[in-house]
């Protein structure tokens, strides 16, 4: 489609060398009631003048259900 924002792109997705990896610790889990397991992503959207962030937070209680 050839969409691209026109605003420098951040480079938060590369790890740098010798940053500790953390493991995945809800692999093999079974989510069986609300609020047993949150899950949080932070993100910055770009403004016109500066950026602001979106964090949204999910309860994994629809997984429960």
């Amino acid at each position: 489609m050839g969409i691209e924002a026109i605003h420098r792109k951040p480079n938060t997705s590369k790890p740098t060398p010798g940053n500790k990896i953390y493991p995945y610790l809800l692999r093999g889990l079974k989510v069986e009631r609300p609020n047993q397991v949150w899950a949080m992503d932070i993100t910055y959207i770009a403004m016109a003048r500066g950026f602001v962030y979106l964090t949204p937070l999910s309860t994994g209680a629809a997984a429960a259900c």
